[in-house]
């Protein structure tokens, strides 16, 4: 998954509260969540296991994988597919 060369959107504190507390609420409820990831031509879908705010990043499992995404790169939490 190659990130684009391209500089980063900038969002506001509001913006990036509001996207911890989805992805705070999707770990609570266990939820399957379809995150939208700045750079990464595909979305990353599974169940949030960890968020780390010591290395900002945000483990999404899905069929025993996990990926690790930094929760700066995140530009849009959905519903599970």
């Amino acid at each position: 998954m190659a990130k684009a060369k391209s500089k980063r959107p900038t969002r506001d504190e509001f913006e990036l509260e509001e996207l911890g507390n989805q992805l705070s609420e999707a770990k609570d409820e266990e939820s399957t969540v379809t995150l939208t990831v700045w750079g990464w031509e595909e979305p990353v879908i599974g169940r949030i296991a960890v968020l780390d705010a010591r290395t900002r990043l945000v483990h999404v499992e899905r069929n025993g994988e996990t990926t690790k995404v930094p929760f700066l790169d995140i530009m849009k939490v959905g519903s599970g597919a």
